[in-house]
C-alpha cells in the first residue's frame, strides 16, 4: 500500500538580505514622498509670491458646513493690493495680532511660552501664533491642533519669511483671512462692516476689524459688544505707539 507524501509548507525565515531589501524599498518611497511634497510646496509659495490668492481651505471648509447646514451660502472675497489697504489696518493687526511682526523670523518664542504658560494653568487655550504662522495655516492648511499641522505650519512658515518676506506676508494675510460670517479679506470687510473701501478706514474702524479676528464669525466689528468696544481702544492705544511701518 503506497503511502502519500504531504508536503511541508516552506516557512523559511526570511534571510537578512531579503529583509535589508525590503528596508530600502520603503526608504526609497519615503524619501520619494518626501521629494515631491517638497517641489510641490516650493512650487505653490513661489507661484503667490506674485499671483493672489484666489481661496483658501478655509473657504472650501466654511463653503461645505454652509452647505451641510442648509443656510444660503455667502463668499466675499476681493483681493486689493497692499498699497489699497490702509495704513491702519496693517498697524491694527500688528497691534492686535503680533507686536513683533517686523522683528521676528517667524516665530515670537516668548509669546508661544507665555501661551503654553496659561494653558498648562488650564486658562482659555491661546495659540501664540504670529501673523507669519496664521498666514501659512489659512493659505495652505487646514483648521486644528494636531502634532502633523502644527509641524506643516512651522515648515510652510519658514518657507514663507524666506520666499515673500514681511511686506507679501502681511498683503497675503490681509487679504486672506476671515474677517466675518463668510467675509474675506480686508477689502470684503471693510465694505460689509464700514461701506467703504479698505484704504479709507479709520483708527477705530481698523481696530474694530482687528478686534474680532479671534472669533470673527462671533462678534462684530460694528454696533459691536462692550467686550469688543474695549478691545478697540486697546488697539487704538497700541496703535499710537506704532511708527510708519518700514517693510
Amino acid at each position: 500500500m503506497a503511502v502519500k507524501k504531504t508536503s511541508k509548507t516552506n516557512t523559511k525565515p526570511k534571510s537578512k538580505d531579503e529583509k535589508r531589501s525590503f528596508g530600502n524599498k520603503v526608504a526609497r518611497f519615503c524619501i520619494k514622498v518626501f521629494l515631491w511634497f517638497f517641489a510641490i510646496s516650493l512650487f505653490f509659495v513661489m507661484l503667490f509670491k506674485f499671483v493672489p490668492v484666489p481661496f483658501t481651505p478655509l473657504m472650501a471648509i466654511r463653503a461645505m458646513e454652509t452647505r451641510t447646514d442648509g443656510k444660503e451660502k455667502v463668499c466675499k472675497h476681493d483681493w486689493v493690493p497692499l498699497e489699497d489697504i490702509s495704513e491702519n489696518l496693517q498697524k491694527a493687526v500688528i497691534a492686535s495680532e503680533d507686536g513683533t511682526f517686523l522683528d521676528h523670523n517667524g516665530f515670537d518664542f516668548s509669546a508661544m511660552q507665555k501661551a503654553f504658560s496659561s494653558n498648562q494653568k488650564g486658562r482659555k487655550l491661546k495659540g501664540g501664533s504670529t501673523i507669519s504662522q496664521q498666514t501659512a495655516k489659512n493659505v495652505f492648511l487646514w483648521q486644528g491642533r494636531s502634532y502633523l499641522r502644527k509641524g506643516l505650519e512651522a515648515y510652510f512658515t519658514v518657507l514663507i519669511e524666506l520666499i515673500w518676506g514681511k511686506e507679501r506676508i502681511m498683503e497675503v494675510y490681509l487679504n486672506s483671512i476671515e474677517m466675518g460670517d463668510g467675509i474675506y479679506g480686508a477689502q470684503a470687510a471693510s465694505e460689509h462692516w464700514y461701506g467703504k473701501s479698505a484704504k479709507n478706514l479709520s483708527k477705530y474702524e481698523a481696530a474694530g476689524i482687528a478686534a474680532i479676528l479671534p472669533s470673527p464669525r462671533r462678534f462684530k466689528a460694528s454696533n459691536s459688544s462692550a467686550y469688543i468696544n474695549k478691545r478697540k481702544d486697546k488697539i487704538v492705544r497700541v496703535m499710537r505707539h506704532i511708527g510708519k511701518i518700514e517693510y
